[in-house]
């Protein structure tokens, strides 16, 4: 096992004007194969979600450290996006990076995500640390991937690390796209890098507000109020200023405040969740926003409180179908078997093979309870559900029989038999 602390190649100087990006763009325009694409953000620090270093680097073509920051405006990014795509770009966990890049104008046209496919592949651990370690026998340091990389200057061991995270990326490419070659599953995988490209944005919450840490202990529509206010206010100057919300005001305090019955600065300031989260300068500063915030809805009249239970286009939950909807309950708890058989058989995460969210919809049918007949028609339908939800051709190939005999169950299976699957989102794909 060999520890990298630095690129083989040594880590370039950062990229902060245009004669620098245009030389950068040259020098990958002249190198072979696929270009290694990563961004840092400063999630946790920074209200946006744009990023602040994009690395590169292409065989030939040199390592790139880009500071997007002085330059999200020149007119050399669309030089630099015709380059990236024109090839592949491999990206590892490219959900996480495409929005920022593409916020930057970098748009890739054909990806290759060593995550998912890591995840297709059947391996374990798909990080890309431990990725390197068991497929390039290679350590990297990760000791600076939670830092603030809104930070200038960026410090030279962060460079060095961002760096190494594209220097790695096209050997440990070539041995994922090995792996899946050698279990007839690259086609799959290159149907899902097609899906995320062509994935629309996701879909503003209508509520955000609701979301909030701690909604739990709130009993009353009155207190829904104050917490929608607070949390309106501070995403409002949260984005002013450019600043994770949580370190402008705590989600516990707004929870607390709710749960008050404060008039004054002095009543605001004893409450020990204010005592203990509201401390440096900056959140001290917006004491009388918050303060005059709360008093505005407490004073909002009961036809303006929000209702306990917000509007909702997901289905109901999966723990009430039992109860609330028995044969869609049937119906699941076979999928949810039938799948984990050949999710199984096939080395990868269940969760990969359909997303819980999507055996869910096709289970629940809109609520109609009724008992179906295992035909040909029903498995067309399935067939079409699943590929009006997004599902790739060879999750439809793998996944539409053994649906449609799950929608033929009229009774659950025994409990030891059912399997659980993740909430939609938690380490899956996304079909969307």
């Amino acid at each position: 096992m060999r520890a990298l602390l630095t690129p083989e190649q040594g880590t370039p100087e950062l990229i902060t004007t245009e004669s620098q990006l245009e030389v950068c763009i040259r020098q990958l325009a002249a190198g072979k194969g696929g270009i290694a694409v990563d961004a840092e953000r400063a999630s946790g620090f920074r209200y946006s979600s744009r990023a602040y270093l994009i690395q590169l680097f292409r065989r030939d073509g040199g390592i790139h450290l880009i500071d997007p920051i002085p330059l999200r405006n020149s007119p050399l990014i669309s030089n630099l996006n015709a380059v990236i795509a024109d090839c592949e770009t491999v990206i590892h966990a490219s959900t996480q990076d495409l929005p920022c890049l593409r916020e930057f104008g970098i748009n890739p046209a054909q990806l290759f995500d060593t995550e998912l496919g890591a995840r297709i592949a059947g391996c374990e651990r798909v990080g890309l640390g431990a990725l390197c370690e068991s497929l390039l026998e290679i350590s990297l340091a990760k000791e600076h991937s939670a830092v603030d990389w809104s930070l200038r200057p960026l410090e030279k061991e962060w460079l060095d690390y961002a760096a190494l995270d594209v220097a790695v990326l096209l050997d440990l490419r070539d041995e994922i796209a090995k792996m899946l070659e050698s279990q007839s599953k690259l086609t799959w995988a290159m149907q899902d890098f097609v899906a995320i490209l062509k994935a629309p944005p996701p879909k503003t919450r209508s509520e955000p507000w609701r979301r909030t840490s701690g909604m739990h202990e709130i009993k009353s529509r009155y207190q829904l109020a104050i917490i929608r206010e607070l949390w309106s206010k501070r995403d409002q100057i949260a984005s002013e200023i450019d600043l994770a919300p949580g370190r402008l005001l705590s989600d516990y305090v707004i929870v607390a405040l709710a749960k008050s019955q404060i008039k004054t600065r002095a009543d605001f300031l004893k409450i020990p969740e204010v005592k203990a989260r509201v401390r440096n300068e900056l959140q001290k500063s917006y004491i009388d926003s918050w303060l005059e915030t709360y008093l505005a809805a407490s004073s909002l009249k009961e036809v303006d409180w929000p209702q306990l239970r917000g509007k909702s286009d997901s289905l109901p939950p999966a723990k009430i179908w039992k109860v609330k909807f028995p044969l869609a309950h049937a119906h699941l708890s076979h999928a949810k078997h039938n799948l984990a058989t050949i999710a199984s058989e096939l080395k990868m995460p269940l969760e990969n093979l359909l997303t819980p969210e999507l055996v869910r919809k096709i289970c629940f049918d809109e609520g109609k309870e009724r008992v179906l007949e295992l035909n040909p028609k029903l498995i067309a339908n399935t067939e079409t559900q699943l590929r009006l939800n997004g599902a790739r051709e060879w999750q439809i190939e793998k996944c539409a029989t053994i649906l449609s005999a799950a929608l033929a169950e009229s009774e659950p299976l025994p409990p030891v038999q059912e399997v659980d699957q993740p909430e939609a989102g938690e380490n899956a794909a996304s079909n969307e």
